[in-house]
């Protein structure tokens, strides 16, 4: 930006001195012809008097010496005696000048000028003073005045970019401060603000920056109030179920041991939703893996369902928190359960590749009819809420990666997410 403005600067100050200094230049050359013309014409008028005394050769000589023009051998005098010093104007012209009753002048071939002054003698008489005035005298002065209106010019156009450089590194600071803190907040950090400055409308553009970063804060702030509340909620119905198991006895000892696991699954819900933030972070989604099919291998056991792990035998990093990572998981196995048959198989394959890892859960149910529908948030055609595989999108889709829905080789659906572990930049999760 600080270029456009100074290449704006320098056009549009150049457009003005242009305007005001070539009128300038042509005056200053005009003025120096009509000086050089002047002076002429006070050296031809100095002679009126001499030759209203005397016409002869010697006193003429003597009168033009006593002169600039005559010293330089630039003055000559015609009279019908003969011509008195050096002459350049043509014979015609000076014939021509003798009619007249007023001084002319004469342009020669090489630029410069002869003024013929006429001057009536006694009876009719008359003799003509010849100003011979080159070129060099017409342009006296021209090229230094010229040069001084070019550095003129120069200083005008150079203080002009020097100021639109300071307003520009004004407005530039203030853009990038914003541009600095809007980042900043998309990559989550909910307590970023900017001090207003710059321009009026980067001021306000900086308030607005800060009211919405506010109004986010307390967003996100009453959503994670709202899910802790809600999971606080499930407490009650499961302490009545441990009441309900603990009659039961000790044939019901496998229900208390999962809904042990249900209530440490509830309580880490409840923390995580009362953390501040959800900073990134980077975990090991093997060991996340891992864990997670320890908890989900119980019910596979009691429903009969072969599973396999592929892959996940040594540690692979992404960058996403444990904490989603394993929810999402959790979603995705939680649909497999949720909508095929008792004995259907399932199976995890956990990949790395270059710059991506990804995870693929496959079964061998009758897979997913309408793929698109199913990617879209809260649409479900089998009777839940329709959001896991969002979840799981979105949680792909901030490290830059995808959620991809395939026929998977059991037969079944196959969802495969791919994490990018390095190249652009993450982006924030909405």
């Amino acid at each position: 930006m600080r270029r456009t403005l100074a290449a704006l600067m320098v056009a549009v100050t150049s457009m003005v001195a242009l305007a005001f200094l070539v009128p300038l230049a042509l005056i200053v050359k005009e003025t120096a012809h009509g000086r050089a013309l002047a002076d002429a014409e006070r050296q031809a008028s100095s002679l009126v008097p001499v030759l209203a005394l005397t016409t002869r050769a010697q006193d003429l000589e003597l009168a033009m010496a006593r002169t600039a023009a005559g010293r330089q051998e630039r003055l000559a005098i015609h009279t019908s005696a003969g011509v008195t010093g050096t002459s350049r104007a043509p014979a015609a012209e000076v014939a021509r000048a003798g009619a007249q009753a007023a001084a002319g002048t004469f342009e020669l071939p090489d630029g410069a000028y002869v003024l013929l002054r006429p001057v009536a003698l006694d009876g009719e008489r008359r003799a003509v003073v010849e100003v011979f005035v080159p070129a060099a005298e017409l342009n006296r002065d021209v090229l230094g005045s010229w040069a001084v209106l070019t550095g003129v010019a120069v200083v005008l156009v150079l203080g002009s970019v020097l100021v639109g450089d300071r307003l520009g590194a004004r407005v530039v600071r203030a853009a990038r401060r914003l541009g600095g803190a809007a980042t900043a907040l998309g990559r989550g950090d909910l307590g970023e603000r900017i001090h207003p400055d710059g321009p009026p409308e980067l001021v306000a553009a900086a308030n607005a920056f800060n009211s919405m970063a506010s109004q986010v804060s307390r967003l996100l702030a009453a959503e994670r109030e709202l899910a802790a509340d809600l999971s606080h909620r499930l407490r009650t119905p499961l302490a009545a179920l441990r009441l309900s198991l603990e009659r039961l006895g000790p044939p019901a000892e496998p229900s208390r041991e999962a809904l042990t696991r249900l209530e440490g699954e509830v309580d880490s819900i409840i923390a995580a939703a009362r953390r501040p933030s959800r900073a990134a972070a980077f975990c090991d989604a093997a060991e996340v893996v891992r864990e997670r099919l320890t908890f989900w291998s119980a019910l596979a056991e009691d429903q009969q369902r072969p599973w396999q792990l592929i892959g996940g035998s040594l540690p692979v990093r992404v960058p996403v928190p444990a904490g989603e990572l394993s929810a999402t998981i959790d979603a995705l196995l939680g649909n497999v359960f949720r909508h095929t048959a008792e004995g259907t198989a399932f199976s995890v394959t956990l990949h790395e590749g270059k710059g991506t890892v990804g995870l693929l859960i496959a079964d061998a149910g009758p897979g997913i009819a309408d793929p698109q529908t199913a990617l879209e948030r809260g649409a479900s055609g089998a009777g839940s809420t329709g959001l896991g595989l969002d979840i799981a999108r979105r949680l792909a889709e901030s490290t830059g990666g995808s959620l991809r829905l395939d026929r998977s080789a059991l037969g079944g659906a196959q969802v495969q997410l791919w994490f990018r572990t390095e190249g652009p930049t993450r982006r924030a999760k909405h």
